[in-house]
């Protein structure tokens, strides 16, 4: 197949709409649904993501894909049973690393990664579909699929879901294209390989940075490498737990970003973890109703008339004072920034979300500023020279 006509662009007004190789086959097959404009556009970037994040790491990688963003990103490593517990996914059983890599990667930013579209690494097996089937999502990409699997993705959406193969052998050309307003630009293909050899220049006086760090601030960049620019990404134990895009400021990127990584945290406090929900509150109704209690506007759910219709109980309030005790005890946490971080403030946000380790290109006049910051807090800081943009 050379090309695939698509229902609309961007937007509904947007036509003719298509998808073709200018040399070539198409390298997807569609097994099910009509995948639009956008679906493609964040299943072909979720698929580079998680390929390379499975050949840095080995792991089976997810990620989970909003307008043309990571909302998550993960490797396969097993979970936590109080991870298990704020993912939702504590009643499925034995889950296959796939699964956990979906799991990590749906669960840190749940209220973004709602109606995602998620890419695989590895053929999707049946217990990743499962999980796949419960959440709202608008489709999979990966490189096969288990027939059962298969046959639970067809069934959702009445039948509607768009299920996505890619050739993983598939190589595009060293150029690429894109036109704006009519005028082509063209460039070579972001081929950089984030491996180790980037952290190799330590500029602060701490320099143990430990297999686990390297690992979390591989992950960071990878997924820096296909976020929307300004970015940047906090990483714990295999998985994005904070991605701050498109933002015009770098502190803001480092602010956004933070604060999702305090909402992931917040939510395994044993108070979030105990919310006595009313049965009938759906899952996507209690990631609203987390939201509202962790955050500044917890009124909105623990006012007289509102709790009723969510807990079976009044819930006691989360204070400001205990959630910043919970959130002092994050640590080690590895950040990584697609562009040069300008000014010591957004070492010192970082510093309040548990960062220990940071990854970022240098090269700003005020570096000094900067890595003395660091020092301040005995951070871990390598400069790698390397800008990661993506627009």
């Amino acid at each position: 197949m050379k090309e695939l006509e698509l229902k609309y662009g961007c937007n509904p007004n947007q036509k003719p709409s298509r998808i073709y190789c200018e040399k070539g086959e198409l390298p997807i097959e569609v097994l099910n649904g009509r995948p639009g404009y956008i679906n493609f556009m964040d299943a072909l970037n979720g698929w580079q993501l998680v390929k390379e994040l499975k050949a840095a790491t080995g792991l089976p990688a997810a990620t989970s894909f909003k307008h043309v963003s990571p909302a998550g990103a993960a490797v396969g490593n097993p979970l936590s049973d109080t991870l298990k517990k704020i993912y939702w996914v504590d009643d499925l059983g034995e889950l296959t690393p796939l699964a956990c890599a979906y799991a990590r990667a749906r669960g840190a930013d749940r209220m973004s990664s709602f109606g995602d579209f998620i890419s695989l690494s590895d053929v999707c097996d049946t217990a990743t579909a499962r999980m796949i089937k419960r959440e709202v999502s608008d489709g999979v990409i990966a490189p096969g699929y288990e027939p059962e699997a298969l046959e639970i993705l067809k069934a959702k959406k009445n039948g509607n879901y768009n299920v996505i193969q890619i050739d993983p052998e598939y190589v595009p050309e060293p150029i690429e294209h894109k036109q704006v307003f009519g005028i082509t630009f063209e460039q070579g293909r972001n081929e950089l390989t984030c491996d180790e050899k980037l952290f190799e220049r330590i500029v602060t006086e701490n320099k143990e940075l430990p297999k686990s760090a390297m690992q979390n601030l591989m992950i960071s960049l990878i997924t820096l490498k296909y976020t929307q620019s300004n970015s940047v990404c906090y990483v714990a134990d295999g998985q994005a737990i904070g991605i701050g895009a498109g933002q015009q400021s770098r502190i803001h990127c480092t602010r956004l970003a933070g604060s999702k990584a305090d909402n992931w945290f917040l939510r395994q406090n044993p108070k979030v973890l105990e919310l006595p929900f009313l049965d009938s509150v759906r899952r996507a109704d209690r990631d609203n109703a987390i939201d509202l209690y962790i955050g500044e506007d917890d009124m909105d759910v623990l006012a007289d008339g509102a709790w009723q219709k969510i807990f079976k109980e009044k819930p006691e309030a989360f204070t400001r004072e205990e959630k910043r005790s919970w959130l002092d005890q994050m640590q080690d946490i590895a950040l990584g920034s697609d562009a040069f971080f300008p000014f010591g403030d957004n070492i010192e946000r970082a510093h309040r979300s548990g960062v220990k380790y940071i990854a970022q290109p240098g090269g700003s006049i005020r570096d000094d500023n900067v890595i003395e910051t660091c020092n301040k807090y005995q951070m871990v800081m390598a400069f790698t020279g390397i800008r990661l943009f993506h627009h």
